[in-house]
Formats: structure tokens, C-alpha cells, sequence
């Protein structure tokens, strides 16, 4: 499955569905300044409980669910 998307919209559909009985919902977010991670929380409830994943923005715009790397000091010449 290819995970990098533009839209977060069209990927929580790719994890959890076209289902509208299976409703998702953000139960988090948040902007790490440190890092400048941003990220979302989505979950749904299913038959076997609730389903919680979480969507990382990277720097190029896409949504992951794989947080982005860090970036570590280089030496140009």
C-alpha cells in the first residue's frame, strides 16, 4: 500500500474505509515545535474495538502514517 498522500482525507479512507457505518473521527493533533512534527489521531469503532491511527505531515506536504525523519547535521563542502 502506498502510504505517502497528499490529501488526509483520502488516506484515513484508504485505512479505514468508505464505510459510513464505521465513522472516523480526529481524537488528536497536535504541532510539535521541536521537531515540527504535525500530526493527527484518528479513530473509528469496530466490532472488535476501536481503531486508532496516527497520520504525520511531512515537509514535501504528504500524509504518512510513518513519522517524518529527523534531520541530521551535514557537512557541505
Amino acid at each position: 500500500m502506498n502510504t505517502r498522500e497528499t490529501s488526509l482525507r483520502r488516506l484515513v479512507e484508504r485505512w479505514f474505509g468508505p464505510d459510513p457505518a464505521m465513522r472516523a473521527r480526529v481524537t488528536m493533533f497536535s504541532h510539535a515545535q521541536a521537531s515540527r512534527w504535525r500530526y493527527v489521531c484518528v479513530a473509528s469503532g469496530r466490532p472488535s474495538g476501536e481503531l486508532s491511527i496516527f497520520f504525520f505531515r511531512h515537509e514535501d506536504g504528504s500524509w504518512s502514517v510513518f513519522p517524518p525523519e529527523t534531520r541530521r547535521a551535514t557537512m557541505n563542502v
